[in-house]
């Protein structure tokens, strides 16, 4: 009999990812998967999926290091097995061009993904309006196979999926020895952490502006014909919120995991962060009572 009840709120890729991480590392925990959104429902589904970073300002360098690292790694793994094709994880090559010269030349993730190189001035020559550019070979993550694929993988490691929409996390409290926020934009409500732009309608400007610049970049995309338009939202905030607390709920103090605001970059750090996850619940688990683990 699994003795820990452990419940991951949010099933876009940081909420699978992390479900995933505890259920095949715990075997012991009954792990529970909860959210009102499944895909190819989730902010997640609609993601490019293209691993490369940009650097948040309170987080220290090493650890977001090593959240690319570690997703970089698992990812590029199921790209050279035999489930890539179902996960929907390709290598991918390509450019990164600036306007400007960035002040740093080479970025933190450099060293992780294949082949970084500056662009040499024949190749820039193709975008007139940019003075500097990357080159380099990484991952492309198709999020409406790679979701599935997560869900599937969670279910074989014993975790259990139920739908339904959490209001509040008091509601979890007593069915639940340990709580994991993964509700990315949802954390407004469960958590109290105001976020930007909830827009879910789409904008003809926005659209506009997105056919222009891709066209302006690559001519031929002009004349291509539009099959159809999404909406995308991106829960972020300053800085990813990684990390544990004791939260009163229901008069009964329950360990919280908090994995959520990744941003843009979703994709990008999901296993690094999922795996600081399963550390913090470990650490949870470490400090309960013994009694609570029967």
């Amino acid at each position: 009999m699994k003795s820990v009840k452990v419940v991951v709120v949010g099933a876009g890729v940081i909420g699978l990812s992390t479900a995933v991480c505890i259920a095949e590392a715990l075997p012991f925990c009954s792990v529970t998967l909860l959210a009102d959104q499944f895909s190819p429902d989730t902010t997640s589904d609609g993601a490019a999926g293209i691993l490369f970073a940009a650097q948040f300002p309170d987080i220290p360098l090493e650890r977001q290091r090593r959240w690319f690292k570690e997703s970089f790694e698992h990812l590029l793994a199921i790209a050279q097995s035999q489930h890539a094709s179902e996960a929907g994880v390709l290598l991918s090559s390509g450019w990164q061009i600036f306007k400007e010269v960035p002040a740093k030349k080479e970025p933190f993730w450099s060293e992780f993904v294949l082949g970084f190189r500056l662009m040499t001035a024949r190749e820039l020559k193709r975008f007139p309006d940019h003075k500097f550019g990357q080159a380099f070979t990484t991952i492309k993550c198709e999020c409406s196979s790679y979701l599935p694929w997560l869900e599937q993988r969670f279910r074989k490691a014993g975790g259990q999926v139920e739908q339904r929409k959490v209001n509040n996390l008091q509601e979890l409290s007593e069915s639940y020895d340990i709580i994991v926020n993964c509700s990315g934009l949802g954390s407004k409500t469960l958590v109290g952490d105001l976020q930007g732009d909830w827009r879910l309608e789409v904008d003809e400007g926005d659209t506009r502006s997105i056919l222009e610049r891709c066209g302006r970049l690559e001519p031929s995309l002009s004349t291509a014909k539009v099959l159809s338009e999404w909406v995308g939202l991106r829960p972020s905030r300053r800085n990813p919120r990684v990390e544990r607390e004791l939260a009163l709920l229901q008069g009964r103090r329950v360990p919280l995991v908090h994995n959520y605001g990744h941003g843009g970059w979703g994709v990008t750090l999901a296993w690094g962060t999922a795996l600081d996850a399963l550390g913090l619940v470990r650490q949870c688990l470490h400090e309960m009572p013994p009694q609570a683990k029967l």
